[in-house]
């Protein structure tokens, strides 16, 4: 006997489909600083900033810096900032999409759902309505803006457009993290502002992604996501408005890193245990460039290699933290190393305010 028609709406039809990585793209601004060029630029004095500045693991960063004024500095109030971040914004991601759809033989016109992140700037309407406007993207593009969530939300947003593939098969989807961390510059010569203004790069990242049934294309799937959110640390990172400057600034606790690495095993954990895998199964991965104290404290208490962090720690090396789609750029390196095989897996990480570290498995 048929089912009655009442009862169809109750019915769950279950999808294998899952999202595929199809391509990234990244882009920087053109001007490159080393960390004396900047030290010089901003005229900073306090010897434990200059030092912060000049440690090795750092070489330099992309950065939009303006012009010295009268006084020889150069100095941006936050009305200048959010301009900043607008523009910079828009350059940014033009390139980054092209160098992510265009292999693929897409235009922007083929984008079905389109997620914009950012914690740099505030707008309103987002990045998403600025995009649409004059990036080329159809008025009828699914959309969605994350904003102020900090250097994890590259996949805090992974999620949600990797779950709208796999319940719309066929359909393309684009992520973009688009962080002008220059529109946060705060000038003196604190130790705080010095530990933010010596880590931060600017940099976008896009990455196309697909709902498609398993086949030979040596892509990712998306397998699993694993969140951890660590309350006790909810003020380790934070913006602060900074009365004295008449903008906001970044609030960096030194005890970040202890605090990320003592509970890393947490979501790999998790991650690892619901899909019966062990760390020894994981061939790659890919972990957001928070910093050199970060990257160590993950490393040791997960148990992985130096080789296992390479790309992680070159991105820091050449250009800073570039805030959400840090690890993008560490992906696209693993990408262009050829090192990949099918049937390889990957753990993807990143971490920042809440505390929060979010995780991600993928499958060659």
């Amino acid at each position: 006997m048929a089912p009655k028609p009442a009862l169809l709406a109750h019915c769950v039809f279950m999808s294998t489909t899952k999202a595929k990585i199809l391509s990234v793209g990244t882009s920087n601004p053109p001007n490159r600083y080393s960390q004396r060029d900047i030290l010089d630029l901003f005229r900073v004095a306090n010897p434990t900033v200059r030092a912060m500045f000049q440690a090795s693991h750092i070489e330099g960063r992309h950065l939009v810096l303006p012009e010295p004024d009268a006084e020889g500095i150069p100095r941006e109030d936050q009305e200048s900032l959010l301009r900043k971040h607008r523009k910079w914004s828009l350059t940014l991601a033009r390139e980054a999409i092209a160098k992510a759809i265009e292999p693929q033989g897409l235009k922007p016109a083929d984008i079905d759902y389109l997620c914009c992140i950012t914690s740099t700037g505030l707008m309103l309407p987002g990045l998403t309505a600025m995009f649409i406007k004059h990036l080329g993207f159809r008025v009828d593009c699914h959309r969605a803006d994350l904003v102020g969530m900090g250097c994890n939300a590259g996949l805090n947003g992974l999620n949600p457009t990797a779950n709208w593939c796999a319940a719309n098969p066929g359909r393309n989807a684009l992520m973009v993290c688009c962080e002008v961390n220059s529109a946060l510059y705060v000038y003196d010569d604190a130790i705080t502002t010095g530990v933010v203004n010596s880590l931060f790069g600017d940099g976008c990242a896009a990455v196309l992604l697909r709902g498609e049934a398993p086949d030979e294309n040596p892509v990712p799937q998306i397998m699993d996501f694993y969140s951890h959110i660590i309350p006790d640390a909810w003020g380790a990172m934070r913006y602060d408005w900074q009365s004295q400057h008449g903008k906001f600034g970044f609030y960096l606790d030194r005890d970040v890193p202890y605090v990320l690495g003592i509970h890393a095993e947490t979501p790999i954990n998790g991650l690892l245990g619901r899909n019966r895998l062990k760390r020894r199964d994981i061939d790659h991965w890919i972990i957001h460039s928070g910093g050199k104290k970060v990257i160590d404290a993950i490393k040791y208490n997960i148990g992985i290699t130096a080789h296992d962090v390479r790309h992680t720690v070159d991105i820091l090396r050449q250009f800073g933290n570039l805030g959400s789609g840090s690890f993008l750029f560490s992906y696209q390196r693993l990408l262009n190393e050829g090192a990949v095989r099918p049937g390889d897996r990957g753990v993807m990480m990143t971490m920042g305010p809440g505390s929060t570290i979010e995780t991600a498995l993928l499958q060659w």
